[in-house]
């Protein structure tokens, strides 16, 4: 037996001001993102924007149900999005953003684990990295070079 370790790098930044201002216009249109989650039994409203290589931004936010697995996160809904309308395009970054009307989110919320398995089957397709900045209301930004920093061990078609 031996035991091994994982390292993940990540960039933290001390608020939302010190970003790149590509990545604070990802923000801005996240934050918009926000104003028309569906969000009735959580109250916690995500919003997601995608940077394209040819410059375009698509965005997503949660969707909820009272069947609660029936819902969707912002996340694969801006993904989803952006692979249908345009299907060969890069994914150079996604922002991910929250509000609570119950609180303040004053700490980073990462993407849940279908989210990230999601996304990182889009990194795996395009066979380059994807950037993600994970942030809540207020507080530091995580910044993750890579998806597959986010979810090691992933599953992917090679085992299929």
């Amino acid at each position: 037996m031996k035991e091994q370790h994982l390292k993940t790098p990540f960039t933290t930044y001390s608020s939302q001001s010190e970003l790149p201002e590509d990545v604070i216009r990802l923000v801005e249109k996240a934050k918009e993102a926000i104003s028309t989650a569906y969000a009735p039994y959580s109250h916690f409203h995500v919003g997601a924007a995608v940077l394209l290589a040819n410059g375009k931004i698509v965005v997503g936010n949660n969707q909820e149900n009272a069947a609660y697995p029936s819902g969707m996160c912002a996340e694969r809904v801006a993904i989803w999005s952006a692979a249908s309308r345009y299907p060969d395009e890069i994914v150079k970054k996604i922002v991910i953003t929250v509000k609570s009307s119950l609180k303040q989110v004053n700490k980073p919320v990462a993407p849940c684990g279908a989210c990230r398995q999601t996304l990182l089957e889009y990194e795996v397709k395009q066979k380059e990295p994807i950037e993600i900045y994970f942030m809540g209301e207020t507080g530091i930004v995580i910044q993750s070079h890579s998806l597959s920093d986010l979810l090691p061990f992933a599953f992917d078609q090679s085992y299929l």
